[in-house]
């Protein structure tokens, strides 16, 4: 194995072996600290410039700087998360295992594996002095509410965006979006034995259910060449106090799946249309919409110069270019787009995010690295 390729696998190691479980996801989870320490100690023990962002919140962020910055040197941002989410059923999550190609741990694949990639990358292009600044925001909170990004985001600016997400090794160009809305039915409490004196609020969810599946029908006819189509799905229902009484209150939570495109402007008003539509053929029904949190899709141009250093990068290292896509999942890539700056996702292949039994594949994260430092040399030379 050479340097590169152990230093980033012992590196991968030692961040599995770190509980950085979310605490907004389990009131005692460790949270992000000791990992953002750890992470700015080996930036630090590397030489390069280095330092822990913290607003109070108790939530760090770390920023990693590299390579030449200045003058007419391009900037690259590379991004990747630090939390993980909890243990669940796993076996000795902070305990790395290696079992041929395959590191298993908790955050291992999602995504403590394209975090490693990436800071050997910037030791790598820091040291080769490439006429390039690098800047890497390992950050907190991706799995919850995106604290972290948001926090960074004012400072962040950059020609090209890289994040270490987990791809199978392909280079995402969009993923989608979410808008998640509670829809509110009420009714009327009564006894269970006088309905004629109330009104069923769950029942007359029902339309609203039903007109649900209509638009999820009607969403498949419309759909994106790497992303297929946006998708709406009933999260949560709650309703009713007791067996015996008519309930009064039914509380719908939505999640719309977005395309590029669309915003969440967009995505009430097709709430407030269902809405009406059920009103209409029910005259006795009360409902409302609330958007509780959304967030945007992403899209890049496939002829990005990111897009294809990454691509002339992979092909370096494994022979062939690299295939674009989309991704299924949203990251903190939306954000970092949202500022003008052309942002992909790439990172290593392995399975479990969010599972009982999760890996990463050793050798895509050994090319991974290897890929990064390449493209930021393609980029260099522009």
């Amino acid at each position: 194995m050479s340097t590169v390729a152990q230093d980033v696998i012992g590196l991968l190691k030692d961040l599995v072996g770190i509980d950085s479980v979310n605490p907004s996801l389990s009131a005692d989870a460790a949270g992000e600290a000791e990992i953002a320490q750890y992470v700015n100690d080996w930036a630090v023990k590397h030489g390069l410039d280095t330092k822990i962002v913290d607003g109070g919140s108790g939530r760090p962020n770390v920023v990693v700087r590299a390579g030449t910055a200045g003058g007419d040197s391009p900037r690259l941002l590379l991004c990747g998360h630090l939390d993980t989410v909890g243990f669940g059923r796993m076996v000795d999550p902070l305990v790395p295992r290696i079992d041929g190609d395959r590191l298993y741990g908790r955050g291992a694949y999602d995504m403590k594996a394209g975090l490693a990639a990436a800071l050997v990358a910037c030791r790598e292009i820091d040291r080769q002095g490439l006429p390039i600044e690098v800047v890497l925001a390992s950050v907190a909170d991706e799995e919850h509410a995106s604290l972290g990004i948001q926090e960074l985001l004012p400072a962040l600016k950059a020609d090209a965006a890289i994040v270490t997400e987990p791809t199978e090794m392909a280079i995402g160009v969009a993923h989608k979006g979410f808008v998640w809305v509670d829809i509110e039915v009420t009714g009327v409490a009564a006894h269970g034995s006088r309905p004629e004196l109330g009104v069923d609020a769950i029942a007359k969810t029902g339309p609203v259910l039903v007109g649900l599946d209509e638009l999820n029908r009607a969403l498949a006819e419309r759909k994106h060449d790497l992303l297929g189509p946006g998708t709406v799905h009933a999260s949560l229902i709650t309703g009713g106090k007791e067996v015996s009484t008519i309930p009064e209150r039914c509380v719908l939570t939505i999640e719309r799946r977005t395309l590029p495109g669309e915003s969440v402007e967009d995505i009430e008003q097709e709430v407030h249309r269902l809405l009406n539509g059920c009103r209409a053929a029910d005259e006795h029904l009360t409902a409302s919409a609330r958007t509780l949190l959304h967030r945007p899709p992403m899209e890049t141009a496939a002829d990005e110069p990111v897009v294809r250093a990454l691509s002339a990068a992979h092909e370096q290292v494994r022979g062939r270019p690299a295939q674009t896509s989309g991704i299924s999942y949203w990251a903190d890539s939306a954000f970092i787009a949202s500022l003008g700056i052309p942002t992909v996702l790439f990172g290593p292949g392995g399975e479990g995010a969010h599972a009982d039994v999760e890996w990463v594949s050793v050798s895509d994260t050994v090319d991974c690295t290897r890929v990064l430092i390449r493209a930021a040399r393609s980029l260099a030379r522009g």
